[in-house]
């Protein structure tokens, strides 16, 4: 599923508004039908770029092949969220 820049403005805000990270994915589960979300430790993202940050919150995109994934910059590609906190 294609993702649209007011998409990302939304996860955005679900992610500023979680009280926890893990309650923010269960949310953008919730909202985005089809899409996946995780939760992973800052050090495992340290040399992607975020699609957006949160304050020390950061929200990367992923795609996957139905076997690798892989951190995308495009949001047509992405079937995934994956958050991490600074």
């Amino acid at each position: 599923m294609p993702l649209t820049t007011e998409q990302i403005e939304q996860a955005g805000s679900v992610v500023a508004g979680a009280a926890t990270l893990r309650a923010a994915a269960a949310s953008l589960r919730q909202q985005f039908a089809g899409m996946q979300a995780s939760v992973v430790d800052a050090m495992d993202m340290r040399d992607e770029t975020p699609a957006l940050r949160v304050g020390e919150r950061s929200v990367y995109l992923a795609s996957n092949d139905g076997h690798c994934w892989s951190v995308t910059a495009n949001p047509a590609y992405a079937n995934a969220f994956i958050l991490a906190e600074s």
